[in-house]
């Protein structure tokens, strides 16, 4: 099934819109990345424009911000401990934007969106 993103078919008072067109390509949208725990797996899509973007699809490496240090490490990500999006995102091992992930260093936070930026990166958590 296809994802469009255009004006809903109800409006807010439960009455219908009347269609004045069919759907447009550029209204098509994405299903969701859902990045997970695994070796480094990325794909690259067209977008509008003739544009590139790349997603990681898994990843098991983390740039991890260390605030005490203030310098960059690339670590392994070991387990995930917490999700903010969805509490069965841990068990399905996804990550997401505020994901609480276990590293070599201690626990992290990660502060991007993996699917859409084709990295991972993190700031470590104080215990």
């Amino acid at each position: 099934m296809t994802i469009i993103q255009s004006r809903p078919k109800r409006k807010k008072t439960g009455g219908k819109y009347i269609d004045y067109r069919k759907k447009r390509k550029y209204e098509s949208g994405n299903p969701p990345t859902h990045t997970k725990l695994g070796d480094r797996r990325t794909s690259t899509e067209r977008t509008m424009g003739g544009y590139k973007k790349f997603r990681v699809l898994s990843d098991n490496i983390a740039n991890v911000y260390d605030p005490k240090s203030k310098k960059y490490i690339k670590l392994k990500i070991n387990t995930i401990v917490e999700s903010p999006a969805n509490r069965h995102f841990v068990r399905r091992n996804i990550m997401t934007k505020g994901t609480i992930i276990e590293t070599e260093k201690g626990k992290a936070k990660i502060t991007n969106r993996p699917g859409q930026d084709n990295i991972i990166n993190a700031v470590l958590m104080e215990k």
